[in-house]
């Protein structure tokens, strides 16, 4: 399973789908298709039935039913881009047999280094084979891990009649790094009536708690005078959008918090005396609180506005995605076959709330109840990204777990 997984993963990464928030396309990027196709090819060829992809990039297949027992239908799910964060292109994964628990040279020409002390849980995986970045790019293992994981577990399915399962149906969306990935997504054509996304990090991550989540775009206007005569003519937008920046709380800032606390996130500051634009994030898991950040972000830029005038700040506020265990609560069953999956396979489950959001945040609010498993990843959107090939192992094995649950419960 071990070498199907390497030579899954090694070409999914190799094909470039970062996605573009600035795209009005759907998917955002040309790469997102061609890697869709790629896998309606594979899970053709694999033996999975009803394989199609649709004009906006999605990626469905079902594996039938091989109990007479009465089974909900559940589904896996992972996307097809990558981060926007660092650069998807030209990826050249690196293959680690055995690591010996050493620092990792990325890459020798840049001193690009996986160093121990920089990132302690390195030692955890002496042994493992590792797969990581030559030190350039990320490598895409969030989420190209979670699709090799899937595509295994099915093989493996269809490959062993002997274990018995429901009807799955298994998704792979595009966009989900810009938060779109749901958007167009056709709930009722997929069918499930709960699903998982595998997107998670290292061994063991078992999600149902997300961000409420909102995205602010902020333009602020000024008036641009030759420094020379401006006193009391120029109007600076930098230092405007300085002073709102200063106004929200220092310490409510992701470099900061950590657990289940909320933030504000300045993600980009770009201008000039006559134009700023800004964009922030704001997350929190507690929706009243949550409501409290965005009136508050509000508040500060309509005090402004009437300090320096009423077009000098423009906010375009809007919602994401919410909290995802008010959906996921009621059905608690679908986390707790999860949960036993893992334990049957000697695998402690490690629930915490994801400091971020998945698909599954806006698909429970969708009607289909998703919460997050493990993919064996770690470092996600950068270049000190790896993944565990050991890890990948156990999580497919966690997919084929609970397909063998669901049936043995029945219907829930």
């Amino acid at each position: 399973m071990k070498d199907i997984l390497i030579q899954r993963l090694s070409t999914y990464v190799q094909m470039d789908t970062q996605s573009d928030e600035n795209s009005e396309t759907c998917p955002s990027t040309p790469g997102q298709l061609a890697l869709g196709k790629l896998l309606v090819e594979e899970c053709t060829s694999i033996g999975l039935q009803d394989v199609t992809m649709d004009e906006n990039g999605y990626v469905m297949a079902t594996l039938p039913s091989n109990t007479d027992k009465d089974v909900p239908v559940i589904g896996f799910l992972a996307h097809l881009d990558t981060a926007t964060d660092f650069t998807g292109k030209n990826v050249k994964p690196q293959v680690i047999d055995n690591y010996d628990g050493a620092d990792i040279v990325l890459n020798s020409e840049l001193d690009v280094v996986l160093s121990n002390k920089d990132f302690p849980e390195l030692h955890e995986y002496k042994g493992h084979t590792l797969i990581t970045t030559d030190g350039t790019t990320l490598l895409g293992a969030d989420n190209k891990a979670g699709i090799a994981e899937i595509m295994t577990a099915m093989a493996y399915l269809i490959e062993h009649p002997e274990v018995k399962h429901g009807k799955i149906r298994v998704a792979f969306t595009p966009d989900e790094e810009i938060g779109r990935g749901p958007h167009k997504f056709d709930v009722a054509a997929f069918g499930a009536k709960y699903a998982y996304t595998v997107d998670g990090g290292p061994l063991g991550e078992l999600e149902y708690e997300s961000f409420n989540a909102a995205a602010a775009k902020i333009t602020v206007r000024g008036t641009n005078v030759h420094p020379g005569t401006a006193k009391d003519k120029m109007v600076n937008s930098l230092k405007i959008a300085m002073e709102l920046n200063r106004r929200l709380p220092v310490e409510e800032a992701p470099e900061f918090t950590d657990g289940y606390d909320g933030f504000y996130h300045l993600l980009s500051l770009e201008g000039d005396v006559e134009l700023t634009k800004m964009s922030y994030i704001i997350r929190d898991f507690n929706r009243e609180k949550f409501e409290e950040r965005k009136t508050n972000l509000l508040h500060i830029a309509n005090e402004l506005k009437t300090k320096h005038g009423e077009k000098s700040i423009k906010v375009e506020l809007n919602d994401q995605y919410y909290n995802m265990r008010e959906k996921i609560e009621p059905v608690r069953q679908i986390v707790d076959i999860a949960h036993e999956a893992m334990t049957r396979l000697d695998i402690e489950p490690v629930i915490r709330p994801i400091r971020g959001g998945t698909d599954g945040s806006q698909l429970s609010y969708m009607g289909m109840p998703t919460p997050n498993i493990f993919t064996g990843g770690e470092n996600y959107h950068g270049k000190f990204e790896y993944v565990s090939v050991d890890n990948m192992v156990k999580a497919t094995r966690v997919i084929v777990e609970i397909a063998q649950l669901f049936e043995q419960h029945g219907d829930i």
